[in-house]
């Protein structure tokens, strides 16, 4: 499965943005899946995940009430809508797809990953 993301752009702080993950090329109901990002110098780390329909999410702690995760499964897309930014925020985001029922938080344990989108946040 081929993942596009797209949304990033420059915002300042405490405003809002809102990442698109479109896939193609397989059944996009068979996958859960996440978004992680990546700061320069750290390793990713994970934001949010969804399973296959779309009935369960997991969110990382610093994101539990600023980003919300949902995907529509007849678009093909998942999008993390992401609300109240702070400057530690900036980063690449990614999407990643499993094909699995549940969420996941671990990278390692997504087969599928789209190129990134970048989200800088200006304080």
């Amino acid at each position: 499965v081929q993942l596009q993301a797209s949304g990033g752009g420059l915002v300042q702080a405490g405003g809002s943005l809102r990442l698109f993950c479109e896939a193609s090329g397989g059944t996009f109901s068979a996958y859960a899946m996440g978004w992680f990002r990546q700061a320069p110098g750290k390793e990713r780390e994970f934001v949010a995940a969804v399973s296959r329909s779309g009935g369960n999410t997991d969110y990382a702690d610093s994101m539990k009430g600023r980003f919300t995760i949902s995907r529509d499964n007849a678009k093909n897309t998942v999008y993390l809508q992401m609300n109240n930014l702070k400057p530690e925020d900036t980063a690449v985001y990614f999407c990643a797809a499993r094909r699995a029922t549940y969420v996941n938080t671990a990278p390692r344990d997504y087969t599928y990953w789209g190129q990134g989108t970048q989200v800088t946040v200006s304080s």
